[in-house]
């Protein structure tokens, strides 16, 4: 035998059994896929992406809810179910087998269930099942202890806020306006976002401020003004923010913008127009400014002809404006008798109705 033939005789084996160990290094991956009735579900898409190193492939379930992928190399791998191309669920293969294909079946009726399950135990604070546990992979545990630490630090952040808030409320009805200043001020830092703080931080200043005078008054004001203001930027469509906001106004002097938004109240909530009007013609006459009052408690009427207090008001604003004739005789502006007449139309019997009576009756002699 020549040495070339002894040669080939003896590499020849070595050729089959590198072949063979090619052929053995693929793998397959496949199962089956549950819908959410528990029922096989046809076309899934089945993501398979390998992560030692880059490689993805696809595919979909058929009718019996069966996949299969095959051909691929060991390694690992993580496979992952999408519904409407929605990720529904995820498996990973640390280091496949060779041989037999590896299984990664998908039940989404149970995966949906206890996913339900683990975020109703997020919800209320409770810890993890020991089933629960062992059925989350270390990513998902991860994810869920940091979402419980967050929820765990936002109802201390929620629970400093009601404190502070709750305090606030009480201080502002006992009319400690430094304290209410105080606790609806730390509740706004603790959450800028919530209009319900800045409308009653606004009522706090405006509180404290009917307590000062002179130089001090005018911040507080303003203050009260600003508050209102951010409560309006956060929820622009209450009636009520817009007439707290602009009785502010009016007690800062702004008596154009305070009608604005007394007539964006009014806009908003027509049923309660009238008392809004009242309330600014109340403010006005209170600051002397009788002119801008007359107008409002006509406003007041215009929106509710059965409002008799603000009848009554206006009547009186009208007096203001009588003048004196022939032989010191007082002379109503036009009127005047007939607001009164209404307010005891509507009232007849108010504990001041018989003055009424007496003073429309001197309205009326010659």
């Amino acid at each position: 035998m020549t040495a070339m033939l002894r040669k080939l005789l003896l590499t020849a084996p070595l050729t089959l059994l590198f072949a063979a160990s090619c052929f053995a290094q693929t793998v397959a991956i496949e199962g089956t896929v549950i819908g959410d009735d528990g029922k096989p579900l046809q076309g899934a898409e089945i993501k398979i992406e390998r992560i030692d190193i880059k490689g993805n492939w696809k595919t979909k379930t058929d009718k019996k809810g069966h996949y299969f992928y095959g051909g691929l190399q060991g390694g690992s791998y993580k496979v992952t179910v999408e519904v409407d191309k929605v990720a529904r669920d995820t498996m990973s293969i640390p280091r496949t087998k060779y041989g037999d294909p590896n299984q990664a079946d998908f039940n989404l009726q149970k995966s949906k269930k206890e996913i339900a399950d683990i975020q109703k135990a997020a919800d209320s604070g409770q810890g993890l099942s020991k089933e629960q546990e062992r059925a989350m992979s270390a990513e998902e545990k991860a994810k869920f202890e940091k979402a419980q630490k967050e929820r765990e630090q936002q109802m201390a952040k929620n629970k400093a806020l009601n404190d502070a808030f709750n305090a606030g409320r009480e201080a502002l009805a006992a009319q400690q306006w430094d304290v209410a200043v105080t606790q609806f001020q730390k509740a706004s830092e603790l959450d800028p976002n919530q209009h319900v703080v800045f409308a009653n931080l606004g009522d706090a200043h405006i509180g404290r401020a009917k307590k000062l005078a002179g130089a001090e008054k005018t911040p507080e004001i303003e203050a009260g003004i600003a508050s209102y203001r951010k409560a309006l930027e956060i929820k622009p469509d209450d009636a009520s923010y817009h007439n707290n906001f602009g009785l502010a106004l009016a007690q800062g002097g702004k008596f154009e913008e305070a009608q604005a938004e007394l007539n964006k109240a009014a806009q908003l909530d027509p049923a309660q127009a009238g008392k809004f009007y009242y309330n600014l013609g109340a403010l006005l006459t209170n600051a002397g400014q009788s002119e801008p009052a007359t107008v409002a408690f006509k406003k007041a009427i215009e929106v509710d002809p059965n409002y008799a207090d603000a009848y009554y008001q206006y009547g009186i604003s009208l007096m203001g404006k009588a003048t004196l004739g022939e032989g010191g005789k007082m002379v109503p502006v036009a009127g005047t008798g007939e607001a009164f007449q209404k307010y005891l139309e509507l009232a007849p019997n108010a504990f001041d109705s018989e003055r009424i009576r007496r003073r429309l009756q001197a309205l009326r002699t010659p």
